[in-house]
């Protein structure tokens, strides 16, 4: 399958930062995590629009009913996908590519929200990044430094986040290619889902051992949906991440 370049156009980034800005209108509410019924299923598959789009959308639409301490853990965790797929970018030499992600990552979750959505989080590690590969881990540390005092549901988290994956996923493979770029902001999302369990493990782990377990298996699986850093000449279908994000989603559902 041929690897279609992304279109970085002008309107999609403008369609993009308005419906995340949407999304930061939304009263803050307290602090507790929504109940299950609030959390929003997987997108279903739509037909996905040049550019990635319908793909953004969905990530988008992942924000909903997530006010709160809720919502600032999903700004720092969604912002932190792009830092960890550049990070393994960036392991394999691919230092500009890499810094490139945590641009877009910038542009995409950090510039199109208000600050106060990102707790405490010091942006400036973050924006050092997306000009030096040399200064992902201090990315990664500032990010983790503001989601420590945040007291939100790491189950939930990583429900939405394995949902914004999905999402992203469906400007993957399209009729006249695969997207490179989508996929990778897709993949970092997963990593952000699986990290959003792991970095609650000790907490998690006590309430319900074995629950954890079956969910950090399934959002193993979820990961291997995505091989490599860039896609295969045969990827995953939406379809099959969707079945994956909703499988880690039932995993999580003791927690939530």
């Amino acid at each position: 399958m041929p690897v279609r370049l992304k279109l970085w156009r002008s309107t999609g980034l403008a369609a993009m930062a308005l419906s995340l800005a949407a999304c930061g209108d939304q009263p803050s509410g307290d602090a507790d995590a929504p109940a299950p019924s609030a959390l929003p299923a997987a997108s279903a598959p739509t037909a996905p629009t040049a550019g990635g789009e319908a793909g953004e959308a969905g990530a988008a639409s992942a924000y909903a009913g997530g006010n709160g301490a809720q919502r600032t853990a999903l700004r720092l965790q969604h912002l932190k996908g792009f830092v960890l797929i550049a990070q393994r970018v960036a392991q394999g030499g691919a230092n500009d590519e890499a810094t490139a992600l945590i641009g877009q990552g910038l542009l995409e979750v950090y510039d199109s929200a208000p600050p106060a959505e990102f707790g405490g989080l010091d942006v400036t590690p973050v924006r050092a990044a997306a000009g030096d590969a040399t200064q992902i881990g201090a990315a990664l540390a500032a990010i983790d430094a503001a989601r420590a005092p945040v007291e939100a549901d790491s189950a939930a988290l990583a429900a939405r986040m394995a949902d914004i994956a999905a999402g992203l996923y469906q400007g993957v493979v399209l009729p006249d290619g695969v997207d490179p770029i989508e996929y990778q902001h897709s993949f970092g999302a997963a990593l952000a889902a699986r990290d959003a369990l792991t970095a609650n493990e000790t907490a998690l782990r006590a309430e319900n051992a074995a629950a954890y377990e079956a969910a950090l298996a399934e959002a193993d699986r979820f990961i291997t949906l995505w091989p490599q850093t860039t896609p295969t000449t045969a990827p995953a279908s939406h379809r099959d991440v969707l079945a994956a994000a909703s499988r880690l989603r039932l995993a999580l559902y003791p927690f939530m």
